[in-house]
């Protein structure tokens, strides 16, 4: 097979077959669009695992997804559309291609939320609080918070809904469609990983249209590395245990490494390379990825 796209974690592999594609899922994490220069073992498989799980869940349910098997503990084969990176090439008409958007909602404060609403960038209103009200980390949010970013772009920035339709080409009916199905997903990870013990914080998902321009649920989701998950029980007494990517989103806040990255951007400023992880946090965020694997799907590792 022939490697087409290496992204941060994922690379792509043209196959025999032209109407599909081979995801390679690596073990490899990036944080705050950085590659952390440390593998961690069996990253790759927990995420091609637990992606599988729920494209299969989503089509139990109707929706349609790019998914069409797994060939091996960290590949899996899925239908090909085009990526076009030129937005004036899209409009209501064009088919088969990636929508250039990432959907995000957030049930939680937690994150990038939390330094938003810390800097004034999102109003208390917004998410459902009263003015002034002291918004804290771990509030559950009074109404859910979607919003939308770039994909296709260097770094991710957020958009309207007038500048999300114009660089995608989607109509707002075809919007609100997908609206809709990103919930009703949701509301199946919410409750089904509740059930194991989990809080499903938020979470991003990617869609594309097939040849005929019907919504496709495409790319991965639900995972350590889309989505965010707590601990449901130490969260009832007030504690906030990441059993995902964030864990190592996490140790990067701690020794003052994120701080020192969002500053060079805002000043324009060189990036600072990331260190690797020291070899007990690979070790503990290889474990995490497991853990929550098994509690997300109800099914062993090994």
């Amino acid at each position: 097979m022939k490697l087409i796209r290496k992204g941060k974690v994922k690379e792509v592999y043209e196959t025999e077959n032209k109407n599909e594609l081979e995801f390679f899922f690596t073990d490899r994490v990036s944080v705050f669009d950085k590659i952390i220069p440390s593998d961690v073992p069996h990253k790759g498989e927990t995420l091609c695992r637990t992606s599988a799980y729920w494209f299969r869940a989503a089509e139990k349910m109707g929706v349609k997804t790019h998914f069409i098997k797994t060939t091996g503990p960290n590949r899996m084969r899925v239908k090909r559309v085009d990526i076009i990176r030129d937005y004036s090439r899209l409009n209501e008409k064009t088919a088969n291609y990636l929508i250039p958007l990432e959907f995000i909602c957030r049930y939680y404060v937690a994150g990038s939320l939390f330094d938003r609403i810390k800097n004034k960038e999102i109003k208390n209103e917004t998410l459902g609080f009263d003015p002034d009200y002291n918004v804290k980390y771990g509030d559950q949010l009074m109404v859910p918070f979607f919003e939308v970013t770039t994909k296709l772009e260097k770094t991710d920035r957020n958009l309207n809904l007038k500048e999300a339709l114009k660089i995608s080409g989607l109509s707002e009916e075809e919007y609100g469609e997908i609206k809709e199905i990103f919930f009703r997903i949701d509301c199946e990870i919410n409750s089904a990983v509740r059930q194991r013990g989990l809080i499903h914080v938020d979470g991003k998902k990617e869609f594309a249209f097939d040849e005929n321009r019907n919504i496709m649920l495409v790319d991965t989701f639900g995972t350590a590395d889309e989505d965010r998950f707590w601990d449901a029980g130490k969260y009832e007494k007030g504690r906030f245990v990441e059993l995902s990517k964030e864990y190592a989103r996490q140790y990067y806040r701690e020794i003052n490494y994120y701080e020192k990255l969002m500053s060079a951007r805002k000043k324009g400023l060189s990036e600072p390379d990331i260190p690797p992880l020291p070899d007990e946090k690979i070790q503990e965020v290889s474990r995490f990825y497991i853990d929550l694997f098994e509690k997300i799907t109800g099914e062993r590792f090994r």
